[in-house]
């Protein structure tokens, strides 16, 4: 079963594995982002990924919990 992928403006890129979890309201707080993780439950692109502190760009994408969520630049952030 396909689902539509969510996209997610953040403001400063990159941002770290862990950091967008937390953005993004996928976990509560860092400890369940470290574990999450640890425990081989988040892609990135596609490839397992258990490093909480894997820095992420504008395109990339993050599954968690059969849902994927795709990073997108702020253009309209204040510098």
């Amino acid at each position: 079963m396909m689902t539509s992928a969510k996209s997610h403006l953040v403001r400063e890129l990159p941002i770290r594995l862990g950091q967008f979890l937390k953005l993004a309201n996928l976990v509560q707080d860092g400890f369940e982002a470290r574990i999450r993780v640890q425990e081989g439950e988040v892609l990135v692109n596609g490839i397992v990924e258990k490093r909480r502190g894997r820095k992420l760009f504008s395109g990339d994408s993050v599954t968690i919990g059969g849902e994927t969520h795709i990073i997108v630049e702020d253009e309209d952030r204040q510098e």
